[in-house]
């Protein structure tokens, strides 16, 4: 399996990324600047605010694809619910 997933960052902003392991992968992200992405040298991951599940890694890159084109607002809006819900 293969997951899409939608990062809240300690600055408020959202990064999406693929990975067969997405815990394994926010945790390289959060304390591993050698295997988590660049991006989080100058902003840190917060939660996982949205995971979704595929069958191929190709269906998971053109679905990561689809959401990296998304306005801020839409992916805003689409996840908001999931990770508004959480701090309740």
């Amino acid at each position: 399996m293969w997951y899409v997933y939608v990062i809240l960052t300690t600055k408020n902003k959202l990064y999406t990324g693929i990975s067969t392991d997405p815990v394994r992968r926010f945790v390289e992200h959060l304390c591993d600047s050698k295997k988590g992405a660049k991006y989080f040298r100058s902003d840190s991951p917060q939660k996982i605010v949205h995971l979704e599940e595929w069958d191929t890694m190709s269906e998971a890159l053109v679905r990561e694809a689809e959401i990296k084109k998304w306005s801020s607002f839409k992916k805003r809006s689409t996840f908001s619910r999931e990770y508004i819900h959480d701090e309740l």
